[in-house]
């Protein structure tokens, strides 16, 4: 098998040698460039024509992000961003990236470490498998998608799990805004770095109709409240408190090699809500949420999985759907609707 070629553009020269010496022990990944503005990374992709491009956001002569928003049209690739905690990646991750991966300080030597020998590399083989574009075509056959309205609102007993990893910000967000202020209490899990949920939260909140904040231990979860879990070292559980449900943060090894884990949420739910939750998986690579989005199955809740015309990465919906875990396969678009049509059977 061919290696997977790798253009890197960063323009600190240290950090950037950093990244190629690091990226050169694996076997499965060549570095045929390097550039340190956009206009180098241009010439570079014409030349070498790589399969992933890492792409730091801050950038001298033009940004990552306008650099993204010109490239994609022309040469869409699968690009990783790599940046500072800064709710630019996102902006990034809008026009066009497949994924990012949070820049630690070069004092931090463990972060470094994982950054350089594991997640780094680990995005690359993900991203050099995305399918592009389909966000963006899903969020506009979304935005003419009419929702039936609710044939009981306010209702605190029933519940929405959401579990998403590569490519599943957009498809969180496409969903999110096709729900109304009625929708029960949802909660979900985005495999995120510590630091960027509760960004992610805030810009979600300020661009749907429902309430969206990263989740806090003990939060109600209320309707038209969403709770997203925190990224780091803590795990994200529902609980039944009285006739409604609570969320519990815990810290906790990881589960799947993820913190917070969609499983650890699914079936939590599975226990805590039974047949009065739907659960939901969207994109991402791996398994995670698959046992999980079974277990709420067989506890009587209903479910649905991102079909893989939409999916950035056919991995967690696949693996659910082939563990008989999924009762509905939607595209994307279609998700929030068939949310609202069996909610109305509940």
């Amino acid at each position: 098998m061919k290696p997977i070629r790798v253009l890197v553009v960063e323009d600190s020269l240290v950090f950037q040698k950093l990244l190629v010496e690091a990226l050169k022990l694996n076997v499965d990944i060549e570095v045929v460039a390097t550039a340190v503005d956009p206009y180098e990374a241009r010439d570079a992709i014409v030349k070498y024509k790589p399969d992933v491009m890492t792409l730091d956001i801050e950038l001298p002569k033009m940004n990552g992000i306008d650099f993204l928003r010109k490239l994609m049209p022309q040469y869409p690739m699968p690009v990783i961003v790599i940046s500072s905690l800064s709710d630019r990646v996102f902006d990034a991750l809008n026009a066009g990236a497949v994924d990012f991966v949070a820049k630690p300080a070069m004092t931090d030597r463990p972060k470094l470490e994982q950054l350089l020998k594991k997640d780094l590399p680990n995005k690359i083989r993900v991203a050099s498998v995305a399918k592009l574009g389909v966000s963006n075509q899903a969020a506009k056959a979304a935005a003419s998608t009419q929702v039936p309205k609710l044939s009981e609102k306010k209702r605190n007993d029933l519940v929405v799990a959401i579990g998403a990893s590569t490519g599943g910000t957009e498809a969180i967000s496409t969903v999110l805004k096709q729900f109304k202020s009625d929708i029960p209490g949802v909660v979900i899990v985005q495999h995120m770095p510590p630091g960027f949920t509760e960004s992610f939260a805030n810009r979600l909140n300020k661009t749907c109709e429902v309430e969206v904040k990263e989740a806090r231990n003990g939060d109600q979860v209320l309707p038209g409240r969403v709770l997203i879990a925190p990224g780091g070292d803590a795990h994200m559980s529902l609980v039944k408190v009285g006739d409604g449900y609570q969320v519990m943060i815990k810290k906790s090894p990881k589960v799947n090699g993820h913190c917070p884990s969609v499983d650890v949420l699914f079936e939590s739910v599975a226990q805590a809500a039974g047949d009065k939750a739907v659960g939901i998986i969207l994109t991402g690579m791996g398994g995670d949420g698959a046992k999980g989005l079974l277990a709420m199955k067989q506890a009587g809740a209903k479910t649905i999985g991102q079909d893989a015309s939409t999916c950035v990465v056919y991995g967690m919906p696949c693996v659910a759907y082939e563990l008989g875990a999924v009762e509905h396969q939607e595209k994307l678009q279609d998700v929030a609707k068939r949310t609202y049509l069996l909610l109305n059977g509940m």
